[in-house]
């Protein structure tokens, strides 16, 4: 059996994630990383939130002067990859709708990190990736999505979880990927620390 740890940091501004761990009794504490996520030339869509949930988890610990062993700080990144081409964040509206259009009627994949970091331990790393479809829009759909703003700060200008979800026609895979942290990748790296998710399930503060 398991010891209880004493603390989990979430390295992530993102509410999503952190909606993701409520939903299973998990309440970290959050923090947000202050990471360029800009991607380095030649990066694969993999390699680059492989790196930037490493540097996310790393730059937190380091922030918070962890030391204590049982502290486990969860870092997390998420992009969308279409045509082998990195889609981030909308620089505004009409680069959001003109992701929106480049989605539309097809397949592209949705690749997430995340990195766990061990206090005076160390850290392990992994990725997950899941197909989505977008359903085909019309520009009476975009417009509408548009106007809700939720493309707005989201890789790929949709965000599955709220009104894009009437965007989506199919997953093949999981949908806590595309939301931004695969819990049974922080599950599986949490147990290769000897520490289970379940093991930091407790009621809302």
């Amino acid at each position: 059996m398991f010891s209880t740890p004493k603390r989990l940091v979430l390295a992530s501004a993102s509410t999503r994630r952190a909606d993701l761990l409520a939903q299973i009794g998990v309440f970290p504490e959050i923090a947000a990383p202050d990471v360029d996520e800009s991607p380095l030339d030649g990066e694969s869509a993999a390699a680059m939130v492989e790196r930037l949930c490493l540097d996310k988890a790393r730059s937190i610990a380091a922030a918070l002067d962890i030391d204590d062993r049982e502290t486990f700080v969860i870092g997390g990144d998420t992009t969308v990859l279409v045509d082998h081409e990195i889609l981030g964040k909308p620089a505004d509206v009409a680069d959001a709708g003109g992701m929106l259009r480049r989605l539309s009627g097809r397949d592209h994949h949705v690749v997430s990190g995340v990195a766990v970091v061990q206090a005076g331990v160390g850290f392990a790393s992994a990725i997950d990736v899941t197909t989505v479809t977008i359903r085909t829009l019309s520009e009476d759909d975009i417009a509408w999505y548009l106007d809700t703003e939720e493309p707005m700060g989201k890789a790929g200008g949709y965000a599955i979880q709220g009104f894009g979800s009437y965007l989506v026609e199919r997953l093949e895979g999981g949908y806590p990927t595309v939301v931004g942290l695969p819990l049974t990748v922080v599950d599986d790296l949490l147990t290769g620390f000897g520490v289970p998710l379940r093991a930091f399930t407790r009621q809302r503060p």
